[in-house]
């Protein structure tokens, strides 16, 4: 019998599973109505996957709402929710038509899927739960979910990670707990009394950090500015976005007023990842906004997760900020975490003629205050 010391907890299956489902492992999910079998079709390999038919038959796929109504008629999609949605594939889909279906590479010249048969009756945790734990992989939001029998003979021996689909989605809603790990004095460009802290997630893998520019003063509203990890603007000064000049605008002030805090949260593209990214570009390229591409990924308008940031600024005893943002949904997720924002500071700048459409669009759609 093993130590129970070592059997993982809540947090570390989830992670665990996260790990799997990235490189193409399926999981199986419970609760009280059975069991089933989730299957990435990003990651999945085209022989695991026919061989997954053949021990269990055609599994149902599942996609988010937004990428339904991507790829069925407006007519097909009208009835749709909000949450995610079943297909029956045919009798005789092959790997390719599930590619087909999520993938929006394909979207453009590749020929008709449907019409797709979706399943209105009986949504169970396992669809929510799926689509979430995938998302937090930054995964395409799509799988196949094969059903099984409570004791089928096929699991036998197989060392997948099993989660609870209710205990999974608590976990994944649950606020965020970060670890402090190293700080030292780190001497800036911008400022030669500077120190970087380096937080990381529990899955042991994703760290977050603080630039702490000067002496802060903590017993007053400390100058902060909440930063996504952007490779494209931030490092390669991509004229798409207005992230680096946004970072370097933030350092500048605080440079100015001599002290403020930087967090730098890791959630590329809008917490979907650098290669879902692409793919938004790659849309974008073919005439969509980005708030439509990430719908047609399907992907909310935004999937980052601000609790990140207040669980920082109250590891380093911030409480009371001036928050440099044009986007009041960052100031409103601080405050519901209990971060006092005093004042909204704007920061306009990095408009350049390539993307001009990308901030009118974060104002029309996104509420950002240009």
């Amino acid at each position: 019998m093993p130590s129970q010391s070592l059997m993982p907890n809540r947090t570390e299956r989830v992670n665990r599973v996260r790990g799997d489902l990235a490189m193409g492992i399926p999981c199986l999910l419970t609760d009280g109505s059975g069991t089933a079998l989730l299957v990435p079709l990003e990651t999945v390999t085209e022989d695991r996957f026919a061989a997954l038919q053949a021990d269990f038959g055609v599994p149902d796929l599942v996609i988010s709402a937004s990428r339904a109504r991507a790829v069925m008629t407006a007519a097909a999609a009208a009835n749709l929710g909000a949450g995610p949605v079943r297909i029956r594939p045919p009798e005789a889909a092959d790997f390719a038509w599930y590619q087909r279906v999520i993938d929006t590479k394909f979207d453009h010249g590749s020929g008709a899927v449907g019409p797709l048969h979706v399943l209105r009756a009986g949504e169970m945790p396992f669809h929510k739960a799926g689509l979430a734990i995938v998302k937090s992989a930054e995964l395409i939001p799509a799988f196949a979910l094969f059903m099984l029998a409570r004791n089928s003979a096929a699991l036998a021996g197989l060392p997948l990670m099993s989660l609870d689909a209710t205990d999974a989605l608590e976990e994944l809603a649950s606020r965020p707990v970060l670890a402090p790990i190293a700080a030292a004095q780190l001497p800036l460009e911008v400022h030669d009394v500077s120190r970087l802290h380096i937080f990381r997630d529990p899955d042991g893998q994703r760290e977050h950090y603080a630039i702490e520019i000067g002496s802060p003063d903590l017993t007053k509203p400390v100058l902060t500015r909440l930063h996504s990890a952007c490779f494209t603007g931030d490092v390669l000064g991509s004229l798409k976005c207005d992230c680096g000049p946004q970072l370097r605008a933030s350092l500048a002030r605080m440079s100015e007023e001599g002290a403020g805090v930087l967090v730098y949260l890791n959630q590329e593209g809008r917490g979907i990842g650098l290669a879902n990214k692409m793919r938004v570009y790659d849309l974008q390229s073919k005439g969509l906004d980005t708030v439509e591409a990430n719908h047609q990924l399907g992907f909310e308008d935004d999937e980052r997760d601000f609790r990140l940031a207040a669980e920082v600024l109250q590891k380093l005893g911030i409480t009371s900020i001036r928050l440099l943002t044009n986007n009041p949904y960052k100031e409103r997720s601080l405050a519901e975490s209990g971060i006092t924002v005093t004042e909204r500071l704007p920061l306009r700048v990095g408009k350049t003629m390539h993307n001009q459409a990308y901030l009118s669009i974060k104002a029309l759609k996104s509420g950002h205050i240009l």
